[in-house]
């Protein structure tokens, strides 16, 4: 759905402000520092990722209005790394011509409750659901609904954090426990899948739109572990896969790199969440394609035409967390196929995400052996 929004040209060296300092603003700020941009960013906490290669940090709440406005003089436009962004901040910026990612696509992502019934609401297939706003009306919905389920909280919760899987009557209370402290809350069915993948694409602001290839995913504790490219998917998924990501983005009028993710079983897709800024899955694109997710970010929100994508070969991303930090430290003495990469935070705590590691290879085979090598390098 195209809107009048007046098309920013952005160019080097204007600044370009983000919201947030964490992985994905200081990715975003690598790339846009390549282009010659300077960066200012608003984050609370001192030092954070993004600070440590920004120009300008101004130390304040996400919700925090002086900050906002502070941020949104020393920039000529601003994005953001996470989608729990202040919804008033948010129309203050954007009604300062500095925002062409506008606000809806946040008022939306940062909802479950949104995301699910704009989903339904355009015919795309989606997982059985039921709101629920209150301990009473979860016992309720759950007295009908085909178990297994999972309920999750509609506002915040990632990595598996606010959401109670239900497998059987056991669980009830659990989830209504949820229910009650959290609501209002989704359940939804448990698609039994084969695989996620993970649709990433960049949308210009006249609305041309580049995909990156599609990205299978799995996940440990909850939390993605790996991201392989290509997808093991059909031609057919994929192309079901576009489609309904395409139809989202027109009608949010996206700008810039969004994701959507979506289940698999057999030839039908399922979609389940989507982010509007880049994504731990496309990480794998700083090494693996021609231009990065964030490059790509980029070039979009300061009114660049887009870069057609090209797959440079197989890859596979792997997630470094805390946990994994001292191998992946013993490993980089010796392995001379791995990227890594390590995010500048401060303390590594178990199940906190301090970097990724991409290998890109010509061949499946190839690519295996890496892998494996590194691995082994780890466990010196």
């Amino acid at each position: 759905m195209q809107t009048d929004k007046q098309k920013l040209t952005i160019l080097p060296p204007q600044t370009i402000g983000i919201i947030g300092g964490g992985q994905l603003g200081r990715m975003m700020a690598l790339a846009a520092r390549h282009m010659g941009y300077g960066i200012a960013v608003l984050d609370p906490t001192p030092n954070c990722p993004t600070a440590q290669v920004a120009d300008i940090h101004i130390e304040a709440a996400y919700d925090d209005m002086d900050g906002i406005r502070k941020l949104t003089e020393v920039s000529d436009v601003i994005t953001y790394e996470f989608e729990n962004v202040d919804l008033e901040a948010a129309a203050y910026i954007e009604a300062q011509g500095k925002l062409p990612q506008g606000a809806r696509a946040l008022e939306v992502t940062q909802n479950r409750k949104r995301e699910k019934e704009l989903i339904r609401d355009l015919g795309l297939p989606v997982p059985e659901f039921a709101i629920v706003e209150s301990a009473e009306e979860a016992k309720e919905a759950l007295s009908t609904f085909v178990l297994p389920a999972v309920i999750k909280t509609c506002r915040g919760g990632y990595d598996g954090k606010g959401q109670v899987k239900i497998e059987s009557a056991q669980d009830f209370a659990e989830a209504i426990e949820l229910a009650d402290k959290q609501s209002p809350c989704i359940i939804e069915q448990w698609i039994p899948f084969e695989r996620e993948i993970s649709a990433v694409f960049t949308r210009s602001q006249d609305g041309d739109i580049e995909f990156f290839p599609i990205a299978e995913n799995d996940h440990r504790d909850h939390i993605l572990y790996k991201t392989t490219v290509p997808a093991n998917v059909s031609g057919q998924v994929i192309e079901r896969a576009k489609a309904a990501a395409g139809l989202l983005a027109d009608e949010m009028d996206i700008v810039g790199t969004f994701t959507v993710e979506m289940f698999v079983r057999g030839e039908d897709i399922f979609l389940n969440e989507m982010a509007p800024r880049p994504h731990n899955s496309g990480h794998y694109t700083i090494e693996a394609c021609n231009i990065s997710q964030f490059a790509q970010h980029v070039r979009a929100i300061c009114g660049l035409p887009l870069m057609p994508v090209r797959l440079l070969g197989d890859t596979v991303m792997i997630n470094v967390l805390g946990e994994d930090l001292p191998g992946v430290l013993r490993a980089m003495p010796l392995s001379e196929d791995a990227f890594v990469h390590l995010y500048g935070k401060a303390e590594p705590k178990d199940k906190r995400k301090m970097g990724h590691v991409t290998f890109l290879a010509e061949t499946k085979e190839q690519l295996e052996r890496m892998i494996n090598d590194y691995e082994k390098a780890t466990q010196n």
